[in-house]
């Protein structure tokens, strides 16, 4: 088994959970999160790059606003966490900074609370 912690952005968090659902993999959880990547951007100066302003081209890279995120967090079998890294990625790649990042954790134990059950029983069938 193994936990997938993804960072999305937050208007993508439906179209991802969709996405996910779709796959068979409908079992999340989901938590704001604010971060930044390595590329310490503030989203309003991005935007005046963009429109090819000069005095936010020059100031890119100072700031270091954190950014609202989604996290969503999830553990699959080891035989789907391809799919779901292809689905989450398919689904969030813009190709522009702040796509986002997944991270693979093993993870060692499941139990459901309700019955008791442990292990892969617990996980998505995908």
């Amino acid at each position: 088994m193994k936990e997938l912690i993804a960072i999305v952005r937050m208007n993508m968090m439906n179209k991802t959970k969709q996405a996910l659902a779709d796959a068979g993999l409908g079992s999340i959880t989901a938590r704001d999160a604010l971060g930044r990547g390595k590329g310490i951007v503030d989203l309003q100066l991005l935007k005046g790059a963009e429109r090819g302003y000069e005095e936010a081209i020059a100031q890119l890279g100072q700031s270091q606003r954190l950014i609202p995120k989604r996290a969503l967090l999830m553990v699959v079998n080891d035989d789907l966490v391809e799919k779901a890294v292809k689905t989450i990625i398919k689904t969030n790649r813009t190709g522009k900074s702040g796509d986002g990042m997944i991270f693979v954790v093993p993870c060692q134990e499941a139990v459901r609370v309700r019955t008791g059950e442990r292990g892969e029983d617990t996980l998505d069938e995908g």
